[in-house]
């Protein structure tokens, strides 16, 4: 399945209620399983970004539904990068001949 890298920072509405954080990380995990989507790992980092999670999705439909869901919850701004594994680059770079 394809793996997706969301990078997130917080709103000012999500900064304010941080405490709640973890509620929302676990409200984020049920909403993927509506669209078939797995969130694999989140880590909350100091940095540029606030929160990096780590998903599994069908396709790039499944995980773009996700991420409108969650950001109509307006506590964070997120940018998702599609993540190529070991053999799916392998595959990409022999199709170069």
């Amino acid at each position: 399945m394809p793996t997706f890298i969301t990078l997130g920072n917080f709103t000012d509405q999500g900064i304010r209620s941080i405490k709640d954080s973890l509620k929302r990380a676990d409200a984020v995990r049920e909403a993927g399983k509506k669209f078939g989507v797995t969130m694999k790992d989140i880590h909350w980092t100091m940095g540029a970004y606030d929160v990096i999670v780590t998903f599994e999705a069908p396709n790039a439909e499944a995980i773009t539904a996700l991420a409108l869901a969650v950001g109509m919850q307006d506590n964070i701004r997120s940018q998702t990068l599609r993540a190529l594994s070991r053999d799916e680059m392998s595959a990409v770079l022999q199709k170069l001949g």
